[in-house]
């Protein structure tokens, strides 16, 4: 604990309250006694200056644009790892040995099927439902189905929820795509890698043979890996509520994923192609730019800028080497959506507007254009980023039931509502 203190002037008197240090990054100011001192509650929407817990899974220092996996730069776990490797690098701390990264492996692999009878509930779905909405229903389902598994005061237990959601949510979000588009369930295939094997159960049939393209597995794979965990964001920190009631994994992990379903935080992909495909050729991309430079026009460029991020967000460099590779591989380099992502791309490096406001292109940016060249339709994108940032979430709850300081969260406010009154007969209102 670091010996600095932060000191408070409230009128006439002066309270002391602890700085910690981190590791690495901004310090924090130690408040938990600060009503208990004061009679008072700091007032932060949005919590964008408060820390919730500390940390060892993942550090981002937006103004330098890093991001790392337990210390891990994620453009090396990019290039060198793969999605397997980097669940385990962060449900357990470190990278595997190899003996431990076949374990880890196996079980993964041998736990991707899910409950015969969790095929019947997804016949209780309109066929035009949106994946997100059948995964929330589903994930938490899971928890009527895994008795062994559910009981957070066991770490067996816990373990074995751990290992079950990581293996089992690409065969739910699979699942979900199927059965929007009308063709039967695909089992996985235990010869498969992650990747490999969720785009087998996506895109095949059983009328005929179906290889999965090892360029197509890698790109999948690095989306697996660049959304994987990013800090206390919105849908991890839901995660991390959920849990403070001792709610079960698979109920904590359903709560991520209809907080991660909203347009501002999982959806923005979606949003970042609707946007490329509105503006549809390059020529016009001036006639957008302008309107996002109108503060009269509601319309505002999507996929730019983040809400950490104050500089390049390191996640959309490996996603555009990606996105070239794919779109190669598919004989759509002169794909038109590219060319304005590529030019759009330009114009916020370079234009003053963008670069004095730090709108860099974001991960969510190439994620859509890739996913769309593949062959999945807008309403899977977000259900990709949730299968994704399964492990990040299962790693975020496991550290916080394990912390000695782990209390319920329960958030304060700043009441400004009708003070007490007395309750008025119907014919006197």
């Amino acid at each position: 604990m670091s010996e600095k203190v932060a000191k408070l002037t409230i009128g006439d008197e002066t309270y002391e309250f602890p700085v910690l240090d981190g590791s690495v990054g901004p310090s924090v100011i130690d408040i938990r006694s600060l009503y208990a001192k004061t009679g008072l509650f700091t007032y932060d929407p949005g919590y964008t200056s408060t820390a919730a817990c500390d940390s060892t899974i993942t550090y981002i220092d937006g103004d330098k644009g890093e991001l790392l996996y337990r210390g891990y730069p994620i453009d090396q776990l990019a290039e060198h790892s793969h999605y397997l490797e980097v669940c385990y690098l962060l449900l357990y701390g470190e990278l595997p040995a190899p003996k431990e990264l076949d374990l880890f492996e196996n079980r993964v692999t041998r736990h991707t099927m899910v409950h015969e009878q969790v095929h019947n509930f997804f016949r209780g779905f309109r066929r035009d439902a949106h994946p997100m909405a059948v995964m929330t229903g589903v994930v938490g389902a899971l928890a009527a189905f895994y008795h062994d598994s559910i009981d957070i005061t066991d770490p067996v237990q816990r373990e074995t929820a751990s290992v079950r959601l990581v293996a089992k949510m690409p065969t739910i979000a699979a699942m979900a795509y199927k059965y929007s588009i009308g063709q039967p369930f695909v089992y996985p295939r235990n010869e498969l890698t992650y990747a490999a094997n969720f785009l087998y159960m996506c895109f095949s049939v059983p009328a005929e043979p179906y290889t999965v393209d090892p360029i197509l597995a890698r790109a999948m794979d690095r989306i697996f890996t660049l959304h994987a965990d990013h800090e206390q964001n919105a849908s991890t920190s839901t995660v991390r509520l959920a849990g403070s009631s001792d709610a079960n994994p698979f109920a904590c992990i359903a709560a991520g994923v209809a907080c991660l379903w909203g347009p501002a935080h999982g959806g923005a992909n979606e949003a970042a192609l609707s946007m490329l495909r509105q503006i549809g050729t390059v020529d016009r991309i001036p006639e957008f730019v302008a309107r996002a430079k109108d503060k009269n026009d509601p319309f505002r460029l999507m996929g730019f800028g983040h809400r950490v991020y104050k500089n390049y967000d390191p996640r959309a460099k490996v996603m555009q080497e990606t996105a070239r590779e794919v779109l190669g591989l598919l004989g759509v380099e002169n794909n038109p959506t590219l060319q304005v992502a590529q030019e759009l791309e330009r114009i916020a490096l370079s234009d003053p507007y963008f670069v004095e406001r730090k709108l860099y292109p974001n991960v969510d940016f190439y994620s859509g254009i890739i996913l769309d060249a593949m062959g999945f339709p807008t309403s899977m994108f977000t259900a990709i980023f949730a299968l994704s940032r399964t492990v990040g979430w299962i790693a975020q709850w496991k550290e916080m039931i394990a912390d000695p300081q782990k209390k319920i969260g329960r958030p304060r406010q700043l009441y400004a509502g009708a003070i007490a009154r007395d309750y008025q007969d119907m014919g006197s209102r």
